[in-house]
């Protein structure tokens, strides 16, 4: 089986229409054969409960993207309760992306990937995050601006010269565990060739590629009672689990299941903050803003001013990080400037202490810079980063995952010692998720942590 993509539906073939006719309902199909004009794509999509690895005894291919969500009569409407409270991406699948098959990563509290170089950690983290920005509602072309390098390099075309990539992921969450799989189209054109949204066997929401030469998907999702379900076209650019709110309406047991079920996939996705501590970038002053720290830390100086104006006990938790992982003596953390947005330039410095002189933020090294940003980046929160959590939803009922590409990058082992106590500290509390790539020396320190999972993607 190869690493291409198979969006062929199990629907049966509506009337054409545009993208612009109103959804209809009708009731539940039965099986049906693909229909006829469906130009299938190569190659078996990941079943929602765990699939036989390729070449294991008993494996099965499961149920495809762009299967018809099934009403059955019997299944309750609305998932069992009691999950966590907070939503939370807990697993990773990377079915086809990059030097990935058929991979599934749990992902905990604090997840650290590892390995040698070309092994894949990085790429299990942009997986990540491009499921994070396309819940946000961004685009495929902003998400993914060289979908033909995700594509698997032994991946071969179908007759159409058609490639793609397969991810998905598992979020737990207050309606227990839902799966959400997408399928992309790569090459020749950039598109979604299906998506498909399951809890305990049964499809909530799927999106098949219908015709190739339309720009849109169609969809379908569980509407309930004599109806059963609903079909409608979405654009073929966006992710259709984010776009659902919009078209249920609710009225129904199991109108509403399907919607707590987005809602939880989208809270999870949408509560990301990928972090990358750029320490040239932190040297130099910074104009007075909001005070939310950006994904590269440049304005970090700005944000220190913030927090040490406003969160006193963040701020003392920062200062007692800084004197394990910042040479000499430290006091304080400082920053000067003007206190209103637009007001002029803000630095920040080391207080060493009475009658010691500050040492400036500039003049510190690569390993303390990153240290300091990663740190405050785990003290805080979505209303210190530059992050656009779900508005509509309670803070408390929202966990922050922080994505951190090289998180011991420049660290020595003292700072790695450090900044993994401070991620155990936060993370153990619920409102922050970290998952990270880290070298051979990072795993080594976190072997063994209660709490920190590492993943070691060495062959």
């Amino acid at each position: 089986m190869d690493a291409t993509l198979d969006a062929t539906p199990t629907i049966p073939a509506p009337a054409r229409r545009t993208p612009s006719t109103p959804p209809r309902t009708e009731a539940p199909p039965g099986p049906t054969a693909a229909p006829p004009g469906t130009t299938p794509l190569p190659g078996a999509v990941t079943p929602t409960a765990r699939p036989k690895a390729e070449g294991e005894a008993g494996a099965e291919t499961g149920p495809r993207i762009g299967a018809a969500p099934t009403a059955s009569p019997t299944a309750s409407p609305t998932a069992p309760a009691g999950g966590p409270l907070r939503p939370a991406v807990t697993e990773l699948r990377l079915a086809a992306f990059g030097p990935h098959r058929a991979a599934r990563f749990a992902l905990g509290p604090v997840t650290l990937f590892t390995g040698s170089s070309g092994s894949g950690k990085s790429q299990a983290l942009e997986a990540y995050g491009a499921l994070a920005a396309l819940g946000c509602g961004r685009t495929l072309d902003e998400v993914f601006p060289d979908p033909s390098a995700r594509v698997p390099e032994r991946a071969r075309p179908d007759a159409d010269g058609r490639r793609g990539f397969r991810i998905g992921c598992t979020v737990d969450g207050p309606v227990g565990p839902v799966s959400l799989d997408l399928a992309v189209q790569a090459e020749p054109t950039l598109r979604i060739a299906g998506e498909r949204l399951t809890q305990d066997g049964r499809t909530l929401f799927s999106t098949a590629q219908r015709d190739p030469r339309r720009r849109s998907v169609e969809a379908a999702w569980l509407t309930g009672g004599a109806v059963g379900v609903t079909r409608a076209p979405l654009p073929d650019d966006r992710l259709g689990t984010a776009l659902l709110p919009l078209r249920v309406a609710g009225a129904t047991a199991d109108q509403r299941h399907v919607l707590a079920a987005v809602e939880q996939v989208v809270v999870a996705l949408r509560s990301v903050f990928p972090c990358a501590p750029n320490p040239a970038r932190m040297r130099t002053p910074v104009p007075t803003g909001e005070g939310r720290l950006r994904g590269d830390c440049a304005n970090l100086a700005d944000v220190l001013r913030r927090t040490r104006d406003e969160c006193a006990t963040r701020h003392a938790l920062l200062v007692t990080a800084a004197r394990t992982a910042c040479a000499g003596p430290v006091a304080d953390l400082v920053a000067r400037g003007p206190g209103g947005p637009g007001g002029g330039l803000v630095t920040a410095r080391l207080d060493r202490g009475p009658d010691r002189p500050a040492t400036a933020l500039g003049r510190l090294g690569a390993g303390e810079l990153r240290f300091l940003a990663l740190a405050l980046v785990l003290l805080t929160g979505p209303g210190v980063l530059a992050v656009d959590p779900a508005a509509e939803l309670l803070s408390a009922r929202q966990a922050l995952t922080v994505l951190a590409d090289g998180l011991d990058r420049d660290l020595d082992r003292s700072q790695r010692a450090e900044l993994l106590r401070l991620a155990l500290l936060s993370c153990a509390r619920g409102h922050v998720r970290l998952v990270a790539t880290t070298g051979a020396e990072g795993a080594a320190t976190a072997q063994g942590l209660p709490g920190v999972s590492v993943v070691d993607l060495s062959p």
